[in-house]
This record gives C-alpha cells, sequence and structure tokens, in this order.
C-alpha cells in the first residue's frame, strides 16, 4: 500500500502542471458544406465592388465632369469609390453588435438585397449625384463582410482557424478576378456586340450590363444562404445544429455565459490593448491597400503623356483579372502552409515590407515606357513583377484576420470585435480612395517629385504600418482555453 502511494506521488510530482509548449492539438476537420456556402455568398461582395473598377475613369469623362480635363478624373473617381466606405464606416459596427442579438442570416439579407438594389441603381444612373447615391446607399445597407468573418470565427477553432480565414482573402482574390473582368468585358456592350445591344436603352445606359450581371450574382447567393446556410450564433441556433457541425464546444454553461456577456458587456471594455493593436494594424493596411487597389486601374487608364500606360477598360479588367486570380490560386495553396511554417507576426511584417516596391514598380514602369516609347514586353515584364510582390503583400489580410479574430475574449462578442475592425477599415477605406487618387491628380498636375509624389506619401505610412506590426503579439492567443 505505501509503494501504491508513493508511486501515486511520484506521478503527480512529475506531471506537469502546464501542457508542454511544443506540444500541438490535432486539428479539427473543417465544416466544409458550411464554410463552401460561406465562401460562395463571400465571391457575390468582391465581384460587385470591383466590377466597376476598370471602367469608372472612362464613365467620369463621359459624364463631362472634368470639362475634358484628364488630370481631374482622379479626383471624382477616388470620391466615388470611398463613399460606399463612408457609408460601411458609419452603419457597420450597428450591423455587427445586430447580429450579436438578431442572428447572423437576417443581416446578410439586409446586406445581399442592400447591394443588389445598389448595382442597379448604378447601372442606371446618368449624373454625377445619380453614381453617389447609389454608392453611399450600397455602403449603408452592407454588413455582409464583417458578419461572415464573424461566422467563420464560429465555424473554426485554434487548430484550423487559419486554414478557414486563408479562404477568406482567397475568395477575395476569385472576386478581384472575375469583378474586373466582368465589367471590362461587359462595359458598352453595344461597341463590343452591336448586333446584339443595338436599342436606346444601351447607348443611354452603357454600363448597365455589368451591373445587371452582378446584381443577378447577389441574388442567386441570396437564394442558396436562405436554403442552405445555418445559423452560427449560439444563441439562434435551432437544437439540430450542434457541436458537430460547428467545431466549436457549446456547453449549456457557456451559452448561459455567453447571454449574460452579450447584454452586458460594453463597447469601451472591450478596448484592451489585445484587441486594439490588431485592430489599428487593420485599419492602416486597409488605407494603404485600398490606395494601391484604386492607383492601380488609374495609372493603367492615365494616359500616357501624363505617365500612365493608356490602358483600354477591356485591357485594365483583363489585367486585374489576372491579379487575382494568380493571387487566390497562391493563397489557396500556400497560405496556411506558410503560416505554419514561419508564424503568423513573421509573416504578417514580411508581407508589409512589400509594399515600398509595390509603390516603386509604378514609376519604374512610367520611366520604361517613357524610354521605349510603347508598351510592349518590357512592360509586360515589370507587370508580372508587381504582380509578385502583390501577391506577397496581400497576405497580410489573411494574418490579420487570425490576431483580431484570436483578441475576442468570447466568440459571442467576436460580431462585435470584427465590427470594431471593419469600422476602422471602412474608415481608412473611405479616406484611401479620395486621398490617394487626389494625391495622383495633384502630383500630375503639379508634377510634384515628378509626378510620383503620391507614391513616395504612401511607403512613408508604409513604414508606420511596418512599425504596428511590431507591436503585435509573438503567438496567437488561444481561443479555446
Amino acid at each position: 500500500m505505501d509503494t501504491s502511494n508513493s508511486h501515486e506521488i511520484m506521478t503527480n510530482e512529475t506531471t506537469p502542471l502546464v501542457p508542454a509548449k511544443g506540444s500541438k492539438k490535432p486539428k479539427t476537420p473543417l465544416p466544409k458544406l458550411q464554410i463552401g456556402i460561406l465562401i460562395t455568398l463571400q465571391l457575390a461582395e468582391p465581384i460587385a465592388s470591383t466590377s466597376i473598377f476598370p471602367y469608372i475613369n472612362q464613365l467620369i469623362r463621359e459624364l463631362g465632369i472634368t470639362g475634358g480635363d484628364d488630370a481631374a478624373v482622379g479626383y471624382y473617381a477616388g470620391m466615388i469609390e470611398s463613399l460606399f466606405f463612408v457609408g460601411q464606416a458609419l452603419t457597420v459596427l450597428r450591423w455587427a453588435r445586430l447580429s450579436d442579438r438578431i442572428g447572423r442570416k437576417p443581416v446578410l439579407v439586409i446586406g445581399l438585397l442592400g447591394t443588389c438594389i445598389s448595382m442597379l441603381c448604378f447601372g442606371l444612373s446618368t449624373t454625377f449625384w445619380g453614381l453617389v447615391i447609389s454608392r453611399c446607399m450600397c455602403g449603408f445597407l452592407n454588413g455582409n463582410v464583417v458578419v461572415m468573418k464573424t461566422m467563420m470565427g464560429e465555424l473554426t477553432d485554434s487548430t484550423n482557424m487559419a486554414q478557414g480565414f486563408a479562404l477568406i482573402p482567397i475568395v477575395w482574390c476569385i472576386g478581384g478576378f472575375l469583378g474586373p473582368l466582368l465589367g471590362g468585358t461587359l462595359a458598352r456592350p453595344q461597341d463590343h456586340w452591336p448586333a446584339l445591344f443595338s436599342g436606346s436603352f444601351w447607348r443611354n445606359y452603357p454600363y448597365f450590363l455589368p451591373c445587371a450581371v452582378a446584381a443577378c450574382l447577389l441574388i442567386l447567393a441570396l437564394v442558396m444562404m436562405t436554403l442552405f446556410l445555418q445559423e452560427t450564433l449560439s444563441t439562434k441556433r435551432r437544437p439540430k445544429f450542434t457541436s458537430a457541425t460547428v467545431a466549436v464546444s457549446c456547453s449549456p454553461d457557456r451559452e448561459s455565459l455567453a447571454k449574460k456577456s452579450m447584454a452586458n458587456m460594453s463597447m469601451r471594455s472591450l478596448l484592451t490593448p489585445s484587441v486594439v493593436i490588431p485592430i489599428a494594424n487593420y485599419a492602416v493596411l486597409a488605407f494603404l491597400d485600398v490606395s494601391f487597389r484604386v492607383l492601380m486601374p488609374l495609372f493603367f487608364s492615365t494616359p500616357t503623356y501624363l505617365g500612365g500606360l493608356g490602358f483600354n477598360p477591356a485591357t485594365i479588367g483583363s489585367w486585374m483579372a489576372l491579379f487575382g486570380i494568380v493571387d487566390g490560386v497562391f493563397q489557396a495553396v500556400f497560405f496556411a502552409v506558410i503560416v505554419d511554417w514561419i508564424g503568423p507576426k513573421r509573416l504578417f511584417c514580411i508581407s508589409v515590407s512589400c509594399y515600398a516596391p509595390l509603390m516603386a514598380m509604378f514609376p519604374i514602369m512610367s520611366w520604361i515606357l517613357r524610354a521605349r516609347g510603347e508598351v510592349d514586353h518590357a512592360i509586360t515584364f515589370a507587370l508580372l513583377c508587381h504582380l509578385v510582390v502583390a501577391v506577397t503583400w496581400d497576405m497580410a489580410y489573411g494574418t490579420i484576420f487570425l490576431f483580431i479574430t484570436a483578441s475576442a475574449p468570447t466568440n459571442n462578442v467576436l460580431g462585435a470585435i470584427n465590427g470594431l475592425g471593419q469600422t476602422s477599415a471602412a474608415v481608412a477605406r473611405a479616406v484611401g480612395p479620395a486621398l490617394a487618387t487626389s494625391l495622383f491628380a495633384a502630383s500630375k498636375e503639379y508634377n510634384l517629385l515628378g509626378g510620383n509624389a503620391v507614391f513616395v506619401i504612401l511607403v512613408v505610412l508604409a513604414g508606420g504600418l511596418r512599425w504596428l506590426a511590431s507591436q503585435l503579439p509573438d503567438e496567437l492567443q488561444d481561443r479555446d482555453e
């Protein structure tokens, strides 16, 4: 008896109180059906939002707003592109908090319908103010992005979160491929297919077709969501929607705690350093990225005598589509592997460091075009190099989503945390297009730093993001503890 007691004491004394840090939990399989439906819904969003990029600058010229001044197109294009994010910044946190109360699906229904209606209104607009109202409406009624990120967080746990969130930038990359391709190809159909689109309607509304196709995709997404997507908010699930479907444990005690926390936790109590630092990184990342996204088609469409490449909408759409599909394939194949290999913080730091060469490629391409006198294989090679750097930069999104999701103290406030992040990003994206395109226009109009002042300013801001990245925690917080 003494021997058994001594053996028990030895076992207790030699058993570590804290599990070894190197030991890893086995990965939980992703709920493939629900995540498949969710990313399909997410695909409709970037298609609708990016389909206007190839033709927006030409539309501004045709409306006669600039009085024939090509250098001023950037001011108005940036304003229109920013309005969506202004509307989103004002309402997205309310949508996020509402989804914490009434469920995720009702908010998605409102967002998809709002985006659909606003796209149709955009295609039927023939005045500058018509474009302004339709883009504002799209932003006001749209809380989908934050709700979908919240649902992804609820459908995953700490062992498979990187795999799940790797799909979000992939979907946006695929949408970034299909949206510009759709917009560039279907804009002004009466010019490309006069036999099919010869009526007066298409002459009066030459950009309605890409908007109508985008709206149809949103309707299909809405039907799919209504029929097949299940609610993920624990307090609104049906009894049959159990942890066998969603790989997150939800005991009665935790659900009770979730209800109490949802009712009592204030927004101010969520603003801890572990939450604020990832959100600050996300906001600056969003500002720099949207500035790059709007500068790229603007640079492509700017006449060669002003330092651009002088591409038409179809060519712009093709190049942006190539950027999107290559980026999406790379993220799908390599993102989760690279996160596991070098860690989320190191990957984020490497990605944000790529912004300086990304901006430097614009004046380099302009210089090559002036030196060679035409768009040839040298410009094509430079564009492909630009693509490689852009793909590396884009991995920062998937990584920062991991930090934001891991910062939530409990799953029931995940909507609020994502709402704070999306509000900050929306404010940044509202400022970004208008500021970046205005700086671009001013740089060209007044020949500031040889027309390259906008790129220098953005590189300086990217240095600030690199410092913010160093403040992130070295390891992700375990959400299951």
